[in-house]
């Protein structure tokens, strides 16, 4: 029972680390245009900070174009602001009620330094995993001192512990190989 509760606790931490990384390797710019460059935006809305998606319809026009629809024209200016204090390296332009902003190609040098980020996010959620390892290993061995499992049990479950920690590194390991691909094609 013990080790039941031990795996499936295990996994959906590991499963939040594998999700928490894939969301910030998705606003690492590729070159092309995609609205989650602009997830972590918030605009000064009438004195609260609410995010960009809930004020305005965004979308992409182009592979190097994206739009933003204020639904209160009144926000353009806010939402400009908002995209330059966030420091993207984007700079939206206005005709009013509506704001575009292209997306600037990538350089080679700069490709390289976003790979290299990629890769130290992909280290930083390996190390998450591997701690929920310990953790739940941890766990195991306080559980067999205190003869609620024996020694042979403490042994299997520490495979089946390794097995989905292995399991999960993978996976970041092939996001990383794929986000490396797309920002490395030109």
């Amino acid at each position: 029972m013990l080790n039941n509760l031990v795996l499936v606790d295990l996994k959906h931490k590991m499963d939040k680390t594998i999700e928490s990384f894939r969301l910030e390797i998705t606003k690492v710019r590729t070159g092309k245009a995609t609205t989650a460059l602009l997830d972590g935006i918030k605009v000064d809305y009438y004195g609260n900070l609410t995010p960009l998606m809930q004020v305005a319809n965004v979308s992409v026009l182009d592979p190097h174009t994206l739009s933003i629809t204020p639904w209160d024209k009144s926000l353009v200016h806010a939402i400009e602001k908002a995209i330059l204090i966030a420091d993207l390296g984007l700079n939206p332009r206005s005709d009013g009620t509506n704001l575009k902003i292209p997306i600037p190609p990538l350089n080679e040098e700069r490709r390289k330094e976003l790979v290299k980020l990629v890769k130290k996010f992909g280290e930083d959620a390996k190390i998450a995993i591997r701690n929920v390892r310990r953790e739940s290993n941890d766990k195991l061995k306080r559980s067999e001192k205190a003869k609620e499992i024996t020694e042979d049990e403490l042994e299997l479950i520490e495979k089946e512990v390794q097995k989905v920690t292995d399991k999960h590194i993978e996976n970041i390991d092939a996001m990383i190989v794929q986000k490396d691909k797309e920002i490395m094609t030109v």
